[in-house]
């Protein structure tokens, strides 16, 4: 218990970095899944992915200079899902 308690703060930091890389892709992840497009399980996974993520300094850096991108970076866990959700 006391793990998961000292974790909240980087799961929170990357909870923000995988919504506002899909803001930053033209994606909104709530619509997305009120339409079906994606359900619950899969944000979480997402948000699970973006935790192990060698680069979040840089992911952070990116989205703070460009608020629009056309695509995740290269080293995103989550770029095949945000290229699906972006052509949606």
């Amino acid at each position: 218990m006391e793990r998961a308690m000292t974790d909240m703060p980087n799961f929170r930091r990357h909870a923000a970095l995988v919504d506002e890389m899909a803001g930053a892709l033209g994606v909104d992840l709530e619509e997305a899944a009120l339409r079906g497009k994606l359900d619950l399980d899969e944000i979480s996974d997402a948000v699970l992915r973006c935790t192990g993520c060698t680069n979040p300094d840089h992911c952070q850096g990116v989205l703070a200079t460009k608020p629009q991108l056309e695509q995740a970076p290269g080293y995103c866990r989550n770029r095949d899902l945000m290229h699906r959700l972006a052509a949606d």
